[in-house]
């Protein structure tokens, strides 16, 4: 029984007020801590010395925990000095990684766009026109490119001459415009290394054969749409063969002419030529209308013939009448055949024969 009654006031000791199983340290009263001469039991809390190191309740855990990841403190998320802490950092960095991630992942391709993605550098696939998605950068990079705009390249002008052969063996200065646009953005950007120098020497290929198989009167004239036609065919059959995935859209000569040295000559014997022309052009039109009114005349003839063969005295008269009613309708004169009058009067012979009497 002894030991159980030890036993218990052991128990009622460790759950008492006092600081250590034992009960209170010698030279205290009851419960009261012990001084700071007097040692304490195992149990009992150490000397303090400034502030507190171990949490004491749940308050104190909480407060250290909102302080050490940047919302204890009166101010807010600033550290010691006002300097922001590591949390406001982390944010930031989250926030630019989702920016990016944005940017280079959502791709705008306008309606007139095409997407070419290249991954590692590698060409991957093209996007069609609306929102695509590709992996962040620089996996993959994304280059845009408009296939409807019209391109233009002018060759050759007025202050630099562009000398061609032609059939003829005559020189001629031409310039001229090509219109083109991109067909194909996958073989424009990767197959030409200059795809508009390129463009360019294949048009100056492509006119110089053309125009070496027609006339100077040819290039400068009538053929004009014929040879724009021809070239841009050539250009385009050219390109095909290069992968070039550009469309030639149109060739428009702009100047024909010859050399500056032979121009005003050229043109001198050029109006001559135009003013021959033109006289043949008004001899045929005579012609043609000479040849109109002899069909008309025949024609009519042929018309009174037929009339004649069933009536010819009546047919006599009639054309009688009407013959002499051409003949006089301008006449001043007018003759009348009846019997016992003289029907024409000479006056100027009877004057001329008549002598004349003094003072007459």
């Amino acid at each position: 029984m002894s030991i159980f009654a030890g036993w218990g006031a052991r128990g009622r000791a460790f759950f008492s007020d006092n600081k250590g199983p034992w009960g209170a340290p010698p030279g205290s009263g009851g419960g009261e801590p012990p001084s700071g001469d007097e040692p304490g039991g195992p149990w009992s809390e150490p000397p303090k010395r400034g502030r507190s190191a171990s949490v004491s309740s749940l308050d104190d855990f909480l407060k250290r925990s909102r302080g050490r990841f940047g919302g204890g403190g009166p101010g807010g998320g600033l550290g010691f000095g006002g300097r922001p802490n590591g949390s406001l950092y982390l944010w930031a960095v989250i926030a630019l990684v989702a920016l990016w991630l944005l940017l280079t992942t959502m791709h705008r391709i306008a309606p007139e766009e095409r997407g070419v993605v290249t991954r590692f550098g590698r060409y991957s696939h093209t996007l069609s026109p609306g929102i695509g998605l590709t992996l962040p950068s620089p996996i993959d990079r994304v280059q845009k490119v408009n296939v409807e705009e019209i391109r233009n390249i002018d060759i050759g002008s007025v202050a630099e001459e562009t000398l061609m052969l032609t059939g003829d063996q005559n020189i001629i200065d031409i310039a001229y415009q090509v219109r083109w646009l991109i067909r194909d953005p996958e073989q424009y950007l990767y197959e030409l290394a200059e795809p508009e120098e390129t463009i360019r020497q294949v048009a100056e290929s492509s006119m110089r054969q053309i125009v070496a198989q027609v006339t100077l009167q040819d290039a400068m004239g009538v053929k004009r749409g014929d040879i724009e036609a021809r070239v841009q065919e050539e250009m385009q059959q050219t390109l095909d063969k290069y992968e070039s995935g550009v469309a030639i859209q149109g060739v428009a000569i702009k100047q024909a002419d010859p050399p500056a040295a032979v121009n005003d000559a050229f043109k001198e014997v050029n109006a001559a030529q135009q003013r021959a022309q033109s006289y043949v052009n008004q001899a045929n039109a005579y012609a043609l209308q000479l040849r109109q009114q002899a069909q008309g005349d025949a024609t009519a003839f042929d018309k009174v013939y037929e009339q004649y063969k069933l009536a010819p005295g009546v047919t006599k008269r009639r054309m009688y009448y009407e013959t002499m009613e051409r003949v006089l309708q301008n006449v001043d004169k007018t003759i009348v055949e009846a019997p016992g009058v003289t029907p024409y009067l000479p006056l100027t012979e009877v004057r001329r024969n008549t002598p004349r009497t003094g003072g007459q």
